[in-house]
């Protein structure tokens, strides 16, 4: 009974009418260039739910372990990854295969042979992973204790922190920049942070007012409750607020954070001339607009998939300066509850990420 206890466990699903189910397994010796992580928490992503409850198609059949949050600590390592040893690490939420045309070009986010736990491999809710080493992000945890983190924590690193960075990068955020960060839940309250330590003044748009009240502490100047205002009235808000405060009106950023198609409508709508408009966040759902405004306002559309594993250590470093906190976007529980808080996080009474331990 006591071996059985001890047996690495991931939480499977079969379908998206059954619950999540626990199953026993037995860890397979690494191969060359890979390695076995002991998971420290992974993160619940509102991707995770796609998969779950809106019939998003994973790309490896069911049944499946979802998850791509992941942080821990690496147990055992295949041939030509022997470093890895003992080093606490976050894996990336999409890991290209670093050999391809498009990966030596610096495209890796659109390799064709990439990586995603929970997606093409099994994910992170489990208590052990099996993932290439190459572009794992080393974890300092003398440093995320003088933060006042844990390894759990940084799960959400990935994805949820290093999505909207590279979206942020890619952009060309920098000092002067007017950013508006609309849905500010998750990614996008990581967004608003990001955004601010790149010296950005961020106006952040959401529908839940304790979702605005948190990012107003933590690098919001301005936080509009989208029910408050018509499409029209809420781009002459921010265009007020950018007059009063000596802030450009044309050149905006915005980061389409919500995921869905009420939020990207309402995004799109606010483009001006030389805006650049960065789609984060993700829907099934269709939405209508005209395409003709990008000509007409000379602008941008950007869409942003992932992040490349070189980037993580920036996006890491702004934790660990106390550019960007963690902590009070974030909440543990055990993994054994997974299916309770898939739940509650997918009927919206969950305002932190919720992180997922394994064996609490």
């Amino acid at each position: 009974m006591d071996s059985e206890k001890k047996m690495p466990e991931r939480w499977m699903m079969t379908s998206g009418e059954n619950p999540l189910e626990r199953v026993a397994f037995a860890l397979e010796t690494p191969r060359p260039g890979e390695v076995i992580v002991e998971i420290a928490g992974c993160g619940v992503c509102h991707t995770d739910l796609g998969f779950y409850y809106d019939g998003v198609r994973t790309n490896q059949p069911l049944p499946l372990t979802l998850g791509h949050e992941i942080s821990g600590t690496v147990t055992q390592a295949g041939e030509g990854a022997g470093d890895w040893l003992g080093q606490t690490v976050i894996v990336p939420a999409v890991m290209p295969c670093g050999e391809c045309d498009a990966c030596s070009r610096g495209k890796g986010t659109i390799c064709r042979a990439q990586k995603m736990p929970g997606n093409d491999i099994q994910g992170g809710f489990a208590s052990h992973i099996t993932v290439p080493a190459r572009g794992l992000c080393r974890v300092d945890v003398d440093r995320l204790a003088e933060v006042g983190l844990e390894l759990a924590d940084v799960s959400v690193v990935a994805d949820a922190l290093t999505t909207p960075f590279q979206a942020a990068v890619q952009a060309g955020i920098g000092e002067g920049d007017l950013v508006i960060v609309n849905g500010t839940g998750g990614v996008g309250g990581y967004a608003v942070q990001v955004a601010a330590a790149m010296g950005a003044t961020v106006v952040a748009i959401d529908v839940v007012p304790e979702k605005l009240a948190a990012v107003r502490e933590y690098g919001a100047a301005l936080a509009l409750n989208a029910r408050d205002f018509d499409p029209r009235s809420l781009k002459k808000e921010v265009i007020g607020f950018a007059k009063g405060n000596g802030l450009k009106t044309t050149e905006w950023i915005i980061m389409e954070c919500s995921g869905t198609a009420a939020g990207q409508t309402a995004a799109f709508g606010l483009l001006n001339h030389g805006a650049t408009m960065c789609v984060v966040g993700f829907t099934m759902d269709k939405v209508e607009v005209r395409l003709s405004n990008l000509m007409a306002f000379h602008a941008r559309l950007l869409g942003n998939w992932g992040c490349p594993p070189e980037l993580y250590p920036g996006a890491l470093d702004l934790v660990l300066s106390g550019k960007v906190k963690l902590a009070p976007f974030v909440e543990q529980k055990p993994l054994n509850d997974i299916n309770a808080v898939f739940r509650d996080v997918h009927d919206g009474k969950l305002i932190r990420r919720q992180i997922l331990v394994p064996g609490s």
